[in-house]
């Protein structure tokens, strides 16, 4: 079933949202796609939390050099997140994913996000595999309104899912996602979809997250979940 992931910026978002999503993830959407939280920060998050979900964080928007990118994996690790998010932005991907194999191999549970508007083609996901990573994610880079269906459509969604699975990856779709987009993604499903902008007023990702927001997208979720377990159970 179609699990739900939450990107929180606060603790007073992440206590909110703590009953309602399956995953809190963080992140500072005013920093730009997986814009990073301060240390300090997530680390209070995660005392918070203290093991009663999953958590996952960003690394910022980083470009794609190995040690930057290997730092930033290692500083947000030792926060005690269970999962960190790496973004596979536009440069040399595949030296980054060799530089966080060693990581990733060692027990470190890293998600790499690729990006349907990029330019750049994305790596096969077997490579991912290979290097040991947790999973992979559908998302978005640049956030002007459109969303992930804007750049691929369900065919091309459907085969990314697919893929995952059959490389042993954890599998996640996000970006800019509204309400409206949860029936048709969560029948492909995935094992979880993100939400940010859904969540907060006005749909604005930069503001805090409303529970009106929240209610509407988890009770289409459990809609769709109820009616997956209903399909499979026939």
């Amino acid at each position: 079933m179609n699990k739900f992931l939450a990107s929180v910026s606060s603790l007073q978002e992440a206590e909110m949202m703590l009953p309602h999503a399956d995953i809190i993830d963080l992140k500072n959407p005013s920093m730009g796609a997986l814009g990073a939280l301060p240390v300090d920060v997530i680390e209070q998050i995660v005392r918070y939390v203290d093991g009663r979900k999953p958590i996952s964080a960003t690394i910022g928007d980083l470009p794609m050099e190995p040690k930057p990118v290997v730092a930033a994996i290692q500083a947000v690790a030792a926060t005690g997140v269970d999962i960190v998010k790496v973004g596979m932005f536009a440069g040399d991907q595949l030296a980054c994913v060799e530089a966080i194999k060693p990581m990733a191999r060692s027990g470190i549970k890293v998600v790499a996000v690729l990006f349907a508007d990029s330019p750049q083609k994305s790596l096969p996901l077997d490579v991912f595999t290979q290097a040991g990573f947790y999973g992979v994610m559908q998302d978005t880079a640049i956030k002007n309104g459109s969303s992930l269906l804007d750049h691929q459509d369900l065919l091309q969604l459907r085969a990314f899912v697919q893929e995952a699975r059959g490389n042993d990856l954890i599998c996640g779709l996000a970006g800019s996602l509204g309400v409206f987009h949860i029936e048709p993604l969560a029948a492909l499903e995935p094992d979880y979809l993100g939400f940010r902008s859904a969540l907060c007023h006005k749909s604005n990702r930069t503001t805090t997250i409303s529970a009106t927001g929240v209610a509407a997208v988890k009770e289409m979720l459990f809609k769709c979940n109820t009616a997956l377990k209903g399909a499979l159970a026939v």
